[in-house]
């Protein structure tokens, strides 16, 4: 599985590339967009082609979700320990972890768990330079929830996620800090399916 996270900033053209994106073959596209307001998030989903609505995942504004026909939403760290994802019904729900300890101990209730950083990030310099996530997993004892891989993930080290005990990938700086956000998209999407 691949997801992509859309930058907390809007970029050019962003929406045409998230479009074209799906079009290539993307399983979700979380979108984190923690300084838009509601009508801005409505423009921005509304510019996303309707058939993908149900491959979106939002971090915040919740209450657009039947609207749009969204049925997942993301919980921070923070708002899975304040219990804020309890009062949802019907709705795939993932969270993020940034040790392996912590993942272990989610319940089933979540669908997927980001670990992060797995390698030095792009977006965010300087982060997960120590990481020792990718040594850490060999401890993963938990088969309810899936793992998915984030943090500095990109054409040229895929490879390695795809070897490890890990159920998927997440894309950020990779795609939206480069030129060419399809082409790496596609590089990265082959090494996951061979």
């Amino acid at each position: 599985m691949i997801i992509i996270i859309t930058p907390e900033k809007i970029v050019p053209n962003e929406t045409e590339v998230i479009n074209e994106l799906f079009q290539e073959g993307l399983d979700l596209l979380h979108i984190r967009k923690p300084v838009m307001n509601l009508e801005e998030m409505k423009d921005f989903i509304q510019k996303i082609n309707s058939e993908f609505h149900h491959r979106l995942v939002l971090h915040s504004h919740y209450d657009l979700a039947e609207s749009y026909n969204i049925s997942r939403h993301h919980f921070r760290e923070i708002d899975r320990h304040n219990e804020l994802y309890k009062s949802l019904r019907d709705k795939t729900i993932s969270t993020s972890v940034h040790d392996i300890e912590t993942f272990n101990e989610l319940s089933e209730n979540w669908k997927y768990a980001f670990i992060s950083p797995v390698f030095p990030s792009i977006s965010k310099k300087g982060y997960g330079k120590d990481s020792e996530i990718l040594n850490d997993i060999k401890k993963r004892d938990n088969s309810n929830v899936k793992l998915i891989a984030l943090g500095g993930i990109h054409e040229d080290n895929i490879h390695i996620i795809s070897d490890s005990n890990l159920d998927g990938v997440a894309l950020l700086g990779a795609i939206w800090e480069n030129n060419q956000p399809i082409e790496i998209f596609k590089k990265c999407r082959q090494v996951v399916l061979l």
